[in-house]
């Protein structure tokens, strides 16, 4: 049994410009896992850089209200949701209320630099 707990796990800039924490990937334990989960924040007023993922991701957003963009798309979203983001599609997510967005990600095949593209900053 992994029982991993939030505080534990280092939080650092991802490169969308969320605040990230992985929790499970399957090169850093050893579960055999073919997905990746991370918590990420975005402060209030803050939007990540529109970027796009060689992989599928689902955002599960625990606590706020944000406005997804996907592709020529945007949708609001408010805590508790979910949404899917279809691999290779040009996303961002905006923080619109006044508390920290709170989401987690959960990527198929799990996340990898090399499978990530910042388009601007």
């Amino acid at each position: 049994m992994l029982i991993k707990n939030l505080k534990d796990c280092p939080e650092f800039t991802a490169g969308d410009n969320s605040l990230l924490r992985e929790i499970f990937h399957p090169d850093k334990t050893a579960l055999d896992i073919a997905y990746s989960l991370a918590h990420a924040t975005v402060k209030p007023g803050r939007k990540t850089i529109p970027h796009t993922l060689k992989a599928a991701e689902v955002y599960y957003i625990i606590q706020g209200k944000a406005l997804m963009h996907i592709g020529s798309g945007s949708a609001e979203l408010i805590a508790p949701c979910a949404v899917y983001i279809p691999p290779d599609a040009t996303q961002y997510i905006e923080n619109t209320g006044p508390s920290d967005l709170i989401f987690l990600c959960i990527v198929e095949p799990p996340w990898r630099p090399e499978l990530e593209k910042i388009l601007k900053s």
